[in-house]
């Protein structure tokens, strides 16, 4: 099998120029409350979609984040590139205060058989060219936390999109899909996060899981949890 690398130096200030692997990032929030390194994400990030409700986040919630500046040149300086979903959440004044800087707006109101991070990770895979789908890397905001469905909604989307690397992210937590067709390698940032570390077969058993780096390793079978 292949082996592939995770870490998560998109949560520090500057990405070191040799990391591995060598990633383009793409941003979206949802519509939960901004985690504290909001602003990190979108330095990073090559292109910015808010989910529906995600953009009234950033209107409201990144002000917060800067309260030495003035709201509405912190509005300026964090427009979302994408406004993508089925737009039952976002208010309307932020919507044309978003369309009126220039953010692209896509109305899916239409398809009611998917979720807005759903619309959210086509739109990005159908924008992406091809030579740098390998490299791509999907940081999601306010993906844990708040309804249980909509938490399981966006692992579900984790499945869907199982060629993608997607990291689902919240102030506490991280969580990204190993699958199951590569060997896994992971970079801890000691800085920034731990020391816990959890692995949760879902849906099926882990029928061969090897660990090293652990306080307490694997070297057997694991149990479905769901």
């Amino acid at each position: 099998m292949d082996l592939m690398h995770h870490s998560s130096t998109f949560l520090l200030p500057t990405i070191p120029l040799h990391h591995r692997p060598s990633l383009t990032y793409a941003l979206v929030v949802l519509n939960q409350t901004l985690p504290r390194f909001a602003p990190l994400l979108w330095k990073h990030a090559q292109l910015r979609l808010c989910a529906d409700g995600g953009a009234n986040r950033v209107f409201d919630e990144m002000p917060l984040l800067f309260p030495e500046e003035d709201a509405s040149d912190v509005r300026l300086r964090y427009k979302p590139d994408v406004i993508n979903g089925d737009m039952d959440s976002i208010r309307k004044e932020v919507l044309d205060f978003y369309r009126s800087l220039g953010t692209k707006i896509i109305d899916k109101s239409h398809d009611q058989d998917t979720t807005d991070l759903h619309k959210c990770i086509t739109y990005i895979w159908d924008f992406a060219p091809d030579a740098n789908k390998s490299s791509l890397c999907i940081l999601v905001a306010g993906a844990l936390g708040g309804r249980y469905d909509h938490e399981m909604g966006n692992l579900n989307v984790l499945y869907c999109f199982s060629s993608l690397r997607i990291v689902l992210l919240s102030d506490d937590s991280l969580i990204y899909l190993l699958p199951r067709t590569h060997h896994h390698e992971i970079h801890i940032q000691t800085s920034v996060e731990g020391p816990h570390c959890g692995l949760i077969p879902i849906g099926a058993p882990s029928r061969s899981s090897t660990t090293t780096g652990l306080r307490w390793n694997l070297s057997k079978y694991m149990s479905t949890l769901l």
